[in-house]
């Protein structure tokens, strides 16, 4: 991978995500300094953190299929739910021939 190329699971996520990513890393992954910095409980960090990582194994998934993409960032980030996504995508890939 060449300097100028985004991984697809890092150019997925949104300013937020990367600001949060940058703040951890700063932190050496304290999630108590992050917690302090966001002026939120260790548990909520931990929620955060477990978010931002699935939606980072969600944007490095084999699966390349813009549609299976959204239904999971919809899922993640609970516009849906986790069981409407799970139907979703295999009615989608029964369509598809999958």
């Amino acid at each position: 991978m060449s300097i100028n190329t985004i991984p697809g699971w890092l150019a997925g996520l949104e300013d937020e995500d990367l600001s949060f990513i940058k703040n951890f890393v700063l932190a050496s992954g304290s999630l108590k300094e992050i917690a302090a910095l966001y002026q939120v409980t260790y548990p909520t960090i931990r929620l955060r953190l477990d978010k931002l990582i699935q939606k980072i194994k969600a944007n490095d998934t084999e699966e390349n299929e813009p549609y299976v993409a959204l239904i999971k960032k919809l899922a993640i980030d609970e516009k849906i739910s986790l069981d409407t996504a799970k139907i979703l995508i295999s009615e989608y890939k029964k369509q598809i021939g999958s």
